[in-house]
């Protein structure tokens, strides 16, 4: 008899595919969420998190529009949230006061695409493309002071 969320699961094989692919050990991940368990992703190879306090996060989503926002995990008893973007984002995103971004290698402790697991679940789950957020974008949606593009030079 299969899990008896599996059936729901169906629904976002793809986002789980590709987000079990970013680990260097995709049927761990699997058995981690067989068991209802958040499975620890790698950042770096496919991705880096940049964290961020979950109203801040929900205020962002509010200004990016869906096209353009990548995965966005949430966890609201640790009143956080961390945005997936680009593995050369750090650099663009460390002006930025109100995302933090996580080193390169440190796990992020994900559930699958499809439920909630230990309290973390998915505000824009990955689709299984593979697309990130737009540093940039990220920037400029987290409010006024926090984002310099790279043309203006600091005296």
């Amino acid at each position: 008899m299969a899990h008896p969320k599996m059936r729901f699961a169906e629904i976002y094989e793809a986002g789980d595919a590709w987000l079990a692919d970013c680990s260097a050990h995709p049927d761990l991940v699997r058995q981690a969420w067989w068991i209802e368990a958040l499975a620890p992703i790698p950042s770096g190879t496919h991705w880096l998190a940049a964290e961020a306090l979950l109203v801040t996060t929900m205020q962002a989503l509010n200004r990016i529009r869906e096209e353009h926002r990548g995965p966005v995990l949430a966890d609201p008893q640790l009143d956080r949230a961390w945005w997936l973007v680009p593995s050369n984002a750090a650099d663009e995103l460390a002006d930025v006061r109100a995302v933090a971004v996580r080193p390169f290698g440190q796990p992020l402790h994900c559930p699958p695409t499809g439920w909630q697991v230990c309290g973390r679940f998915w505000l824009h789950r990955p689709d299984g493309t593979g697309r990130l957020t737009d540093p940039a974008v990220l920037a400029a949606a987290v409010g006024p002071g926090g984002y310099r593009p790279h043309t203006e030079a600091t005296p």
